[in-house]
């Protein structure tokens, strides 16, 4: 739309118009100027509806709607606003009259339906009086600005997804040296303990053997004194006064649990053997299921009274592991799982394949073993996998269940990873390349 002072004018100077001279008239001028600026001039009246009074004429270059077309239609800038970005221009619309300017970015439909992005600033004219007169706005094409700060924003929103991913993998190449130093640590632990273990479980051996025989001496010694009723009561006495009934159960039960101590110690230099990658068995193609069903058979007494197990086993392909050693990540878990369980609770194994990049070959599975129990505080979360540590009660475990974990997975190629929230329950899953690199399956 023209000014209404000089319509006669343009259109009696349509040369001028088109280029205008110095020497053109100075409406003509601004006539052009104003059709020709990147940012569309309109006016509107000084009321609610914000009706439009004028509009320049790039409005066709840009929106492709006809300056005349929009001055027609009073609701033609409500109409066409984004109704995601009406609310808030509409709330605040009327701040204008008090506050002489407002600006909004707002996507607007154009001729062909599709969205603008637009830098809208609107500006109140009073008269002499201070009586609102008009209301004059600057539509700015903002589009190409949007694209690039979402380009910028995606792309920052990538760079922080990519330092999560870096910070994730050096933290897992420093747990990794860490417990590869705690394996050396291990080794050498159970090295020195081995060979005190051993005599000593050799002598306890004897020393048990020969309890029962100077307790069977004891007891022909009596049998002997039987038909002498001085030497009888003589013996009689001695075995009062030595308390002989109350020794005879006492160093049984002291030799019994002995080596009951010494099996213990035997255990743990075992799994800390097992820790520090000591007698590793072939490798052989195995079904994971078939592993998971064998190990809830095994420790189904630590669990059938405390938890229901829910089996959410999806399709995996055969896996190059050492059966033995998975079964007992399995079985380390799901007794873990089951200490966890304050009362009768739930324990969901969960199984599936992760496609890699290169095809069948590249083939990841995953094992979750989760439960609702009472979960594991965050400072203890880096270290659950440190041989020794437990949050169990003392003498209730030995801490090296999980460490053991640690290490059979890592032989595997593969990684554990751990999620807990107090008083809510923990999941762990162990992650399994198919065909682990430098394993060799047997038959």
């Amino acid at each position: 739309m023209q000014f209404e002072e000089f319509d006669s004018l343009i259109a009696d100077t349509a040369s001028a118009r088109a280029t205008p001279a110095a020497a053109a008239s100075p409406l003509v001028r601004l006539q052009y100027l104003v059709d020709n600026t990147p940012a569309i001039i309109y006016c509107t009246v000084p009321s609610g509806d914000f009706k439009m009074t004028f509009v320049s004429n790039n409005a066709y270059n840009v929106l492709g709607y006809r300056p005349e077309q929009m001055v027609a239609d009073p609701n033609f800038w409500f109409d066409h606003i984004h109704p995601e970005d009406a609310p808030n221009i509409f709330s605040s619309l009327a701040l204008v009259f008090t506050e002489g300017q407002r600006a909004y970015e707002y996507r607007f439909r154009i001729h062909d339906g599709s969205y603008l992005w637009m830098h809208d600033t609107l500006r109140l004219i009073r008269d002499e009086h201070g009586a609102p007169l008009e209301v004059i706005g600057s539509l700015t094409d903002i589009t190409e600005r949007k694209r690039m700060e979402e380009d910028l924003q995606a792309k920052g929103v990538e760079q922080q997804q990519l330092i999560a991913e870096l910070r994730n993998a050096h933290e897992q190449l420093l747990q990794s040296e860490k417990m590869a130093s705690i394996g050396q640590l291990a080794a050498g632990i159970a090295h020195e303990i081995n060979n005190p273990v051993g005599f000593v479980n050799s002598n306890m051996g004897s020393l048990k053997n020969y309890v029962g025989t100077l307790l069977q001496v004891i007891d022909q010694y009596e049998q002997a004194a039987a038909p002498h009723p001085a030497l009888a009561a003589q013996l009689a006495a001695l075995r009062r006064q030595a308390d002989l009934e109350f020794l005879r159960d006492d160093v049984t039960d002291l030799v019994r649990e002995s080596m009951d101590g010494l099996k213990r110690v035997k255990d743990i230099v075992q799994a800390l053997k097992d820790f520090s990658h000591v007698g590793e068995t072939e490798w052989q193609v195995a079904d994971l299921h078939h592993g998971l069903d064998s190990t809830l058979n095994i420790v189904s007494n630590e669990i059938k009274y405390k938890a229901r197990v829910e089996k959410r086993y999806g399709v995996l392909p055969p896996v190059t592991c050492l059966a033995s050693q998975l079964n007992q990540v399995f079985m380390n878990l799901l007794v873990n799982a089951a200490h966890a369980l304050r009362e009768q609770g739930v324990i969901t194994i969960r199984t599936g394949l992760e496609a890699g990049p290169g095809g069948p070959k590249d083939h990841w599975v995953f094992v979750e073993i989760g439960d609702n129990g009472v979960g594991i505080a965050p400072e203890n979360l880096n270290r659950i996998f440190e041989p020794f540590f437990t949050t169990k009660p003392v003498g209730s475990g030995t801490g090296l269940g999980l460490s053991l974990s640690y290490g059979i997975v890592n032989r595997h190629g593969g990684r554990i990873e751990v999620a807990s929230v107090l008083g809510q329950g923990t999941r762990f899953t162990v992650h399994l390349p198919v065909h682990p690199p430098g394993a060799e399956a047997k038959g």
